[in-house]
Order: C-alpha cells, then sequence, then structure tokens
C-alpha cells in the first residue's frame, strides 16, 4: 500500500507544472507603433523577429510577420496553476494545460520595403479561409422550398 501511495505522489509531482511553465513562457507582445513607415528593417525585424515569408511585388519586397498578442508571461497565472495543483495532487493539469494552451492570439503583418529596406507600406495579412465543401444538390432542403 505505501509503494502505491509514493507512485501516485511521485507521479502527481511530474505531471504538475505543464500549465505553470506555460504561463511563465509566454510570449511579449511587439511594439507595433515602432512598425511604421520609415522605419528600417532592423526596427521592424527588431519587434516582430524573423519574416515568415518573403515574396517581391511590383519590385519590391513584401515581407509577411507572425507575432502573438495576449500570452505575456504571467506569474500571477503560474501561481494560480501551482495552487490548483497542488490542491488537486496534479489533476488540475487535465484542464490547466489546455486553457494555457488557448492563451494568445497570432496575428500576421505585411511590410513592403524599398530597395534601400525601409517600410513602405504596413498592412494586416488575412488568415487564411477554410475551404467550404461543396452542397450536393440532391440533398437536403433548398433554401426557397417551403415545407
Amino acid at each position: 500500500m505505501k509503494k502505491i501511495l509514493s507512485l501516485m505522489i511521485i507521479s502527481c509531482l511530474f505531471m504538475t507544472g505543464c500549465s505553470v511553465g506555460m504561463a511563465m513562457s509566454g510570449k511579449k507582445e511587439p511594439q507595433l507603433g515602432a512598425v511604421r513607415t520609415g522605419a528600417t528593417r532592423g526596427e521592424v525585424e527588431l519587434q516582430l523577429g524573423h519574416p515568415v515569408e518573403a515574396h517581391e511585388e511590383n519590385g519590391r519586397r513584401v515581407d509577411i510577420y507572425e507575432y502573438e498578442i495576449g500570452n505575456e508571461p504571467s506569474a500571477g497565472r503560474a501561481i494560480g496553476h501551482g495552487v490548483m495543483d497542488v490542491l488537486t495532487l496534479g489533476l488540475w493539469e487535465v484542464a490547466g494545460t489546455p486553457i494555457e494552451g488557448m492563451q494568445g492570439e497570432k496575428k500576421r503583418l505585411a511590410v513592403t520595403y524599398d530597395d534601400k529596406d525601409i517600410v513602405t507600406h504596413v498592412g494586416s495579412v488575412a488568415p487564411p479561409r477554410k475551404q467550404q465543401q461543396p452542397q450536393n444538390e440532391g440533398s437536403g432542403a433548398s433554401a426557397g422550398a417551403s415545407l
């Protein structure tokens, strides 16, 4: 009986910490005010990191950057997850880890540069749309049919 109890306690200790670690390791939001017309590529990449895509349009370079908002590191969230882990003997991780995994929202930004790597245009990029399945004409009720 002591061995089983010891194994349960040790396994609970190993299970805890995922949500705590995720809450502490978020990303700081970029200062988007630095991404403006007239800024240099270095200033943009200091805030947004390296581009995820790059292509050329009308002889100008267009870089696509991804950044995340709403997922800054939080000691408060980490402490809350830690307390819940202790109170539930690690069972909180079943709920806490998915909650932390859904924190933040990814955004995309298109930045156009001239030949001297100076920003000439900044615009948001829409996320890719989900493709809709074509509807079969023979199945289901049509929009104009009356019952």
